[in-house]
């Protein structure tokens, strides 16, 4: 029977527990260039996942990952053996990155994409004052908060959930708007939007109020609207082994698990 991969690029962090792991399975399996390879193999922690990610993003390769990290949200546990019988029986998740355009106060246009979120932040002591539009229609005419971030079901139980949003189930067809911090209005805590709708967010004064916008590590500053929808014509492929599957680490994460 055919295998779906016989060949493999092993992708490290920089830490010393990654190094040795990749010297470890150098030894032990073929490794050719990330443009030769059916599948990356990535040795860290959940942010060596999203660099591949990014890093592969278009390519339509799908990534293992194995934990040399710290949390490994995203990953596998590490093993040295077996390796190709791990890949064979992996599950897959699909995910969409979300696009970001930010115009900073100049005028110029800056693109990104995020697998977790995109965030827009105060840069000083002075709260940020937000108008927040979605497909087209002002729905907070004024937040005064930290902030503001848009998640995906996958960026759910990151950044999103240790300000207090809500967990998305991976295969759930939506995104998360939540507040960083709100003052006003004080009773709003987020919302729960389709993932085919179109989010703009202004800042208001932004002379005295400056604010940043973030697409997981790539930050603009000085910005005076972003604009956030999902990039559906991108897949972004990761595998799991069986019963460790993203969407069934998501819904653990809802038991407190």
């Amino acid at each position: 029977m055919a295998r779906r991969f016989n060949s493999i690029a092993l992708v490290a962090s920089a830490a010393p527990d990654a190094q040795n792991a990749l010297q470890v399975l150098q030894d032990r399996y073929a490794n050719v260039s990330p443009e030769d390879a059916d599948v990356i193999v990535a040795l860290g922690g959940d942010g060596l996942m999203l660099q591949s990610l990014h890093r592969f993003m278009g390519s339509a390769k799908p990534i293992y990952g194995m934990n040399k990290g710290t949390v490994g949200f995203l990953m596998n546990d590490f093993r040295d053996e077996d390796l190709f019988e791990r890949l064979e029986a992996a599950e897959r998740s699909v995910v969409h990155p979300l696009l970001m355009v930010a115009w900073d106060v100049h005028g110029v246009a800056h693109t990104a994409r995020a697998i977790n979120e995109v965030s827009m932040l105060r840069q000083t002591y002075q709260a940020a004052k937000l108008r927040v539009s979605v497909d087209n229609r002002v729905r907070i005419s004024e937040l005064i908060a930290d902030g503001i971030l848009v998640a995906t079901p996958a960026g759910s139980t990151a950044y999103n959930l240790s300000v207090g949003g809500p967990i998305l189930p991976l295969n759930a067809p939506l995104l998360a708007l939540t507040p960083i911090s709100a003052f006003r209005p004080r009773r709003w805590r987020g919302a729960l939007l389709p993932d085919y709708a179109k989010i703009q967010i202004e800042v208001l004064e932004t002379e005295n109020r400056p604010v940043s916008a973030v697409a997981d590590h790539t930050e603009f500053r000085n910005v005076s609207r972003v604009d956030i929808s999902m990039d559906r014509s991108v897949d972004l492929v990761m595998l799991h082994d069986p019963g460790h599957s993203l969407d069934e680490r998501i819904l653990r994460e809802q038991f407190g698990h």
